[in-house]
């Protein structure tokens, strides 16, 4: 093969698998209810994780290379083999129930990034708060923002492997969250577990605000 052929080749793009079109994108006579929910946290608590594993679509990251810059202010003791962080957010969409699309938005979890968030939340239902038992004050910043705006939440366990698990009224007791904020235990790598954490989200915010 000549080098004109294989660069030919090389600039080809590669083909994409096909998106699986849901039911509603193929009835147009049928409009789903689009809703926006935020999942945020503390850093390295899971939430690209999270998004990354429940998305129909691939989802949208973005991730940036760490580097020694940020090695004052990012813990990594919990996370020692971290080598990149979210710097805007994660997007991705899921379908529930036929005609329910949830549009999921990860935050940023690093305080310096904390000032795009009211961007973020704008327009959504409610919030998934991801904890981690082994630094749980690192989500304490999510809990305040969401308690302080009145946008309804829930805190969602994520449970890493080769850690210890605690019930959820033992998290809750913990972390002094009330009584009527639901907490589920979970892992952002299943993705039962991230849809039925959503699904308890949508619940909540449904029954926090019925209109």
């Amino acid at each position: 093969m000549d080098s004109a052929a294989s660069d030919t080749l090389l600039a080809r793009p590669h083909p994409q698998p096909e998106e699986e079109l849901q039911a509603w994108q193929l009835d147009h006579t049928r409009a789903p209810i689009a809703t926006k929910i935020v999942v945020a946290g503390g850093f390295g608590v899971g939430k690209t994780t999270f998004v990354r594993s429940v998305s129909e679509i691939t989802p949208l990251q973005t991730e940036a290379l760490m580097t020694q810059a940020s090695e004052e202010s990012d813990d990594l003791a919990a996370t020692p083999d971290k080598l990149t962080t979210t710097v805007a957010m994660d997007f991705g969409r899921i379908t529930l129930d036929d005609d329910l699309v949830l549009y999921v938005f990860g935050t940023p979890g690093q305080q310096r990034f904390w000032f795009m968030w009211d961007d973020l939340v704008r327009g959504a239902i409610g919030a998934v708060v991801l904890a981690d038992t082994r630094r749980l004050p690192d989500c304490f910043p999510a809990l305040d923002y969401f308690e302080s705006s009145g946008l309804p939440y829930i805190v969602a366990v994520n449970h890493f492997e080769g850690t210890e698990l605690f019930e959820a009224e033992d998290v809750r007791e913990a972390l002094t969250v009330p009584p009527h904020i639901p907490v589920v235990i979970m892992d952002a790598r299943n993705r039962i577990t991230v849809i039925e954490s959503l699904l308890t989200l949508v619940a909540h915010a449904l029954e926090a605000t019925p209109e």
